[in-house]
């Protein structure tokens, strides 16, 4: 009951800060400023720092945990490999899906769209290349203070090794670490007491500074990228979730519900980590071993709601130019954006410049992306919503599997 009260609290914070901060735009821009600057954003902006500031050490200490509980490192390379398959796989579908409907229902095509304005500058965002020989960090430190997640995910593998392979000499670490984890977890409880307000905050700011004139002008657009998403949860997430987690995809979406609420508020699959690997754990019984390891790799590395943005809005910005694109510039889109998947993990604004990345491999003008970036920060919010639940599905995937090979379930509480 309390989970469920928490629900219905957010999910009244969301709406509520919709209905307010259109209403503000509709009826009284001139007084949006000021209200946003010492109500809406402070209440966003607290509830994103309180999150924010447990997403390392809880990252940490769940990793280690994670990987100290599968044990065998052959073990852990089985669900490395099948986690990261699953990624690359999800992710290719979703681009698939996104030019696909794109491609049937043209939104590029839909009103006359302002070109020579468009401006964008893009940032050089790392290869691929770049991005896997930097994962081994060479100061651990440092990797903390600055959140390079992936860094952060290497060193504590490393970490969960050694303390598998030494046993009962470090087993007051271990006991140390299970502590700390238990300490954010906790922590993760009481900040989601302020989750309600920092959500009205955070949407009443993304829906008061665009109104409905900036929704109009893109709702051809808006309506295929949304489309794209609805179909790859239901049918991709859906699938997984149905016939290989042999669970009840609607039962799944439930119970990851506040989950996705807080992903829609603050538009980050990290900053929601300790949220969705919470509600994994107690919510959908995923055990806190493959929970800690899939999911903080997937808030890095997985983006299927992010590549079905790009392809809906390569197709998009190729149809406003008047663009046809040939079969192999679609699949250079595809795998262009894949692997952009990975080597752009961890920077800011990930799906703009993903998205300069995938326009420059098909030789589109990268300013087209002036067309798309008003209404942004709006789909951000639910693709970021769609990404965690990819990566809870995964994380159910590799649960069953393993399950299958006698991994000992731990003790959940489920409902």
């Amino acid at each position: 009951m309390k989970k469920n009260n928490m629900t219905v609290k957010i999910l009244t914070g969301l709406i509520l800060g919709a209905i307010v901060g259109l209403l503000i735009n509709l009826f009284a821009p001139g007084s949006f400023n000021n209200l946003n600057t010492y109500l809406f954003v402070p209440l966003g902006q607290i509830f994103l720092s309180l999150i924010s500031m447990l997403v390392v050490p809880l990252v940490l200490f769940s990793i280690i945990l994670g990987t100290a509980g599968l044990g065998d490192p052959a073990k852990l390379g089985r669900i490395g490999l099948k986690t990261i398959s699953f990624f690359l796989i999800t992710t290719s579908i979703a681009i698939v899906i996104g030019l696909g409907l794109a491609a049937v229902i043209q939104p590029g095509l839909a009103g006359d769209f302002d070109l020579e304005s468009t401006t964008f500058e893009s940032e050089k965002a790392p290869s691929v290349a770049d991005t896997l020989l930097n994962v081994i960090p060479k100061n651990p430190l440092a990797a903390l203070t600055e959140g390079n997640m992936l860094q952060i995910i290497v060193f504590a593998v490393f970490i969960g090794l050694a303390l598998t392979a030494l046993g009962e000499r470090t087993k007051g670490i271990v006991n140390l670490i299970e502590q700390g984890n238990e300490v954010m977890m906790y922590l993760v409880g009481i900040v989601m007491k302020f989750a309600p307000f920092g959500t009205f905050g955070l949407i009443a700011t993304a829906i008061g500074s665009q109104g409905l004139s900036a929704i109009k002008a893109m709702a051809s657009y808006m309506f295929v990228v949304l489309a794209a998403l609805a179909i790859h949860a239901a049918f991709t997430y859906g699938g997984t979730v149905g016939l290989l987690a042999k669970k009840n995809p609607i039962w799944f979406f439930k119970k990851f519900a506040p989950a996705m609420s807080v992903a829609f508020s603050t538009s980050s699959s990290t900053a929601t980590l300790p949220v969705s690997m919470e509600a994994a754990q107690k919510e959908l019984g995923v055990p806190k071993s493959i929970s800690s390891f899939v999911q903080p790799l997937g808030a890095t590395i997985n983006m299927d709601g992010t590549a079905i943005m790009q392809g809906v809005a390569t197709m998009f910005i190729a149809q406003a130019y008047g663009v046809d694109l040939t079969m192999t510039q679609l699949l250079t889109v595809v795998l262009t954006a894949v692997l952009a998947s990975i080597g752009t993990a961890g920077v800011p604004g990930v799906g703009l410049i993903m998205l300069a990345m995938v326009l420059s491999s098909v030789n589109l003008p990268v300013a087209g992306i002036g067309l798309v970036l008003g209404i942004d920060r709006l789909l951000d919010m639910t693709r970021t919503a769609i990404n965690i639940s990819g990566d809870a599905a995964c994380a159910m995937y590799v649960s069953e599997t393993e399950k299958k090979r006698g991994l000992e379930a731990e003790e959940v509480t489920v409902g």
